[in-house]
């Protein structure tokens, strides 16, 4: 998958998300008040050199998914057995390679808020990631929805 492809599959499948490209990034809102993206596109170290993006054809996609969702993912192999239960972030962040291309990750500065990101995801891994972003889509869908209710009241 390229840039162009995610970004074209983010707005033919949601309806009523903007995107707005600025700083080497685009962002993908359903917000129109462009508070918070669900998801995200970046093409630059502009925001964090972590994943090296000055590579030639290299990308980031980040997606903000719930903490169930989140923790699911990077559940510490101890926790899956049973020991104690994974940190809101997900384990240490420091024990990822985020230059690493094609694998889902907890995003290296965001990861604590329950973000997540991948490298030029392949066609395999945007199936994981298609239903990663529903989650993101839905959550922004009812946050909005939660906002309208509190402005009619």
């Amino acid at each position: 998958m390229d840039e162009t492809s995610i970004r074209e599959y983010i707005t033919r499948t949601f309806a009523g998300v903007d995107v707005v490209d600025a700083m080497g990034a685009s962002f993908f809102f359903f917000d129109p008040d462009h508070m918070f993206p669900f998801a995200t596109l970046v093409t630059t170290d502009e925001h964090d050199q972590a994943s090296n993006l000055s590579r030639p054809s290299v990308f980031r996609l980040n997606i903000g998914v719930s903490k169930q969702t989140f923790q699911s993912l990077f559940r510490p192999r101890s926790a899956a057995s049973g020991g104690s239960p994974p940190s809101d972030a997900g384990g240490r962040e420091d024990s990822y390679d985020f230059t690493a291309l094609d694998q889902i990750m907890p995003h290296p500065v965001y990861g604590k808020m329950y973000w997540v990101c991948v490298l030029n995801p392949s066609a395999a891994t945007f199936q994981t990631v298609e239903e990663l972003l529903a989650e993101a889509y839905d959550m922004a869908v009812r946050k909005r929805a939660k906002k309208n209710q509190a402005d009619e009241a």
